[in-house]
């Protein structure tokens, strides 16, 4: 799971970089900066929405991760966008 590295290995590799102060960047490509312009929370998850430009970006995430990012409407956030994913079209008949 996870890096392919044992547990202690990661967890060593981790105490290096805190101590370091060097942090790997995310390999996200796509980042998006916006104002958060709605969160809504429940027990556990969280919908955020932002606003960058012309475009809406909304992300579900814990509601954990968005209490630790201190996230309200009005602040500045950025949405690293890293997909897999398909995304499906409707497109209307005719």
């Amino acid at each position: 799971m996870g890096l392919g590295l044992p547990m202690t290995t990661r967890t060593e590799r981790t105490g290096e970089l805190l101590r370091s102060g060097r942090f790997p960047l995310p390999a996200a490509r796509n980042r998006l900066r916006g104002i958060v312009t709605d969160v809504v929370r429940d027990g556990v998850m969280a919908q955020m929405e932002s606003t960058t430009g012309p475009y809406r970006v909304v992300s579900l995430m814990s509601r954990e991760a968005t209490d630790q990012l201190e996230l309200q409407v009005g602040v500045l956030a950025e949405a690293m966008i890293k997909s897999t994913d398909v995304v499906v079209e409707r497109h209307a008949a005719g």
